[in-house]
Parts: structure tokens; C-alpha cells; sequence
């Protein structure tokens, strides 16, 4: 099943839950005043996506609603950088989302302490220098250019090296 837009999924919960969204200037205050200001294709394209939801199993509802909590509770610093990583996915050619999502899906096979290591390398690696973060953006781009075989003997050298 293809994943809902983020965007319209948080819209269709807030107007099932009758929630006030956060005021901006000139801004819709609720989810009501937001749904009355739409044109009538997006009305349409967010009744669908209500119904796509409203389809989907209740455990899988209670996960949306579940991350859509955690989206309103996290700091609007957070929500910012979340929001400026997405727009940069979005840049991403259709075969480069491809293998970020492959990456992801490989790190996500790791063990919960591997991958709690691993974020914590990186955080300490991005507090060093900026020649150092630069000289990872190469090493990055050098890695994405080697074929998966190469990337393969690659991991399992560092395997190995790694259980010496």
C-alpha cells in the first residue's frame, strides 16, 4: 500500500479529531477554517485520502495517529529541520530516493545497539571541524559511485576487521 501524504494525513486526523491547529498570521485557526479555504480539487483530494485512511487496518490508523502525536509534541526547531529534509528529499532524483530508502532499510536490519552507536558516531563527527564534515561528503559521494559488489566486499572487509 503506497504511504499517505504526511501533509494531507495530518490535515484529515486534526479535522477527525475537531483539534485547533496552531495560528500564524492570517492563517486558518483550525482544521475547519483551513478545509473552508481549500479549493474544491484539494477538498476532493483530502476526502480521498480520509477514505484511504479510514480503509486502512485500525492498527495501522492507531500507527499514523500515534506519529502524528509525536509530530505535534516535538519543538518547532525540530519539526523545521524535519520539514527542510524533506524538501531536500524531494530534490533527490527518483533512483537516488531509491537507494536512501535501501540504506535506510539496511540500517534498520542492524541491531538496536549497533545503530544507537552508529548515531552517536555521527553526531560526535559532526561536531568536529567543517573540513572533516567536507572530507565525509567526498568520502559519501566516492561510496555511492562504487558498484553494490564493490560496496559488498567493502562491508564485509570492515566485518571482519572488526571481529580481530
Amino acid at each position: 500500500m503506497k504511504r499517505l501524504d504526511l501533509a494531507a494525513l495530518g490535515l484529515v486526523v486534526t479535522l477527525l479529531a475537531g483539534a485547533t491547529v496552531r495560528a500564524e498570521t492570517d492563517a486558518p485557526r483550525t482544521a475547519a477554517e483551513r478545509f473552508e479555504r481549500m479549493t474544491p480539487e484539494e477538498k476532493e483530494a483530502l476526502r480521498a485520502k480520509l477514505r484511504e485512511f479510514k480503509s486502512l487496518p485500525p492498527d495501522e490508523q492507531a500507527r499514523i495517529r500515534g506519529n502524528l502525536d509525536r509530530w505535534r509534541k516535538l519543538p518547532p526547531e525540530e519539526r523545521e529541520r524535519i520539514r527542510a529534509n524533506l524538501r531536500e528529499l524531494k530534490r533527490l532524483s527518483p533512483p537516488e530516493r531509491q537507494a536512501l530508502r535501501e540504506r535506510v532499510r539496511e540500517l534498520r536490519k542492524l541491531p538496536p545497539e549497533q545503530r544507537a552507536e552508529m548515531r552517536q558516531r555521527m553526531r560526535e563527527y559532526l561536531r568536529e571541524h567543517p573540513e572533516k564534515r567536507e572530507q565525509m561528503m567526498e568520502n559519501l559521494r566516492r561510496w555511492r559511485q562504487l558498484s553494490p559488489e564493490q560496496r559488498q566486499e567493502i562491508r564485509e572487509r570492515l566485518r571482519e576487521r572488526r571481529r580481530r
